[in-house]
C-alpha cells in the first residue's frame, strides 16, 4: 500500500457510540497516516452525549461527530475507502453496500455501551470500556508496517486485531 492518507470507514447499526468512538479515535492516532469515518446502517441520527463527553475528557475533537447513514459511503463523490471495519455485531451481519474501490474489511466487534441500563455511572464506565478496546485496536492498526504487506497478509493482520482483546 502507498504512504497516502487512508479513509477508514467505521460501522455500527446505530452510528451513536462504538463507530462514533472508532472515528474519533482513528482520528487522533492516525493524524496525517489515516482519516476516520463512521456510519450506520440504520442511524439513531444524534451521538450519544456519554460518548461525546468521554471523548471531549479524553482531548478528542467532537466537531464533526454525527450519526449518519453507510448509504452516504457509498455514492458518487463519496471519499475513497481503503479500510471498513464492522463494530458491531448486527451491522456486520447485514447486507453492506457496494464499496467502490474494493476496501479491505474486518470485523472488530466491540460491547455496546448505549445497551447498558442502569446509573451514569454504570453507563460511563461501559464506555470508557469500549473507548479502550477500540484505542487497542486502531494502536495496533495504525502501527502495522502498511507498505511491507499484500493484501492477504493485511487481510489475517485485520482478522486478528479483530480478534484480539
Amino acid at each position: 500500500m502507498s504512504d497516502q492518507i487512508k479513509n477508514v470507514l467505521f460501522l455500527c447499526a446505530g452510528n451513536s457510540a462504538r463507530s462514533i468512538l472508532a472515528e474519533a479515535i482513528i482520528n487522533a492516532q492516525g493524524r496525517d497516516r489515516f482519516r476516520g469515518f463512521s456510519a450506520g446502517s440504520h442511524p439513531v441520527g444524534r451521538v450519544n452525549p456519554f460518548a461525546l463527553a468521554l471523548l471531549e475528557r479524553q482531548g478528542m475533537s467532537t466537531k464533526s461527530l454525527r450519526s449518519k447513514s453507510w448509504n452516504e459511503f457509498a455514492v458518487p463523490g463519496a471519499p475513497h475507502l481503503d479500510f471498513v471495519f464492522t463494530v458491531c455485531d448486527n451491522a456486520a451481519g447485514e447486507v453492506c453496500p457496494i464499496w467502490p474501490g474494493q476496501p479491505i474489511s474486518a470485523h472488530w466487534g466491540v460491547e455496546d455501551p448505549a445497551a447498558i441500563e442502569g446509573s451514569d455511572e454504570d453507563k460511563q464506565k461501559a464506555f470508557f470500556h469500549a473507548f479502550n478496546f477500540l484505542q487497542r485496536r486502531i494502536s495496533l492498526f495504525v502501527n502495522l508496517p502498511l507498505t511491507t504487506l499484500d493484501r492477504v497478509g493485511l487481510q489475517k493482520k485485520l482478522a486478528d486485531i479483530g480478534r484480539a482483546s
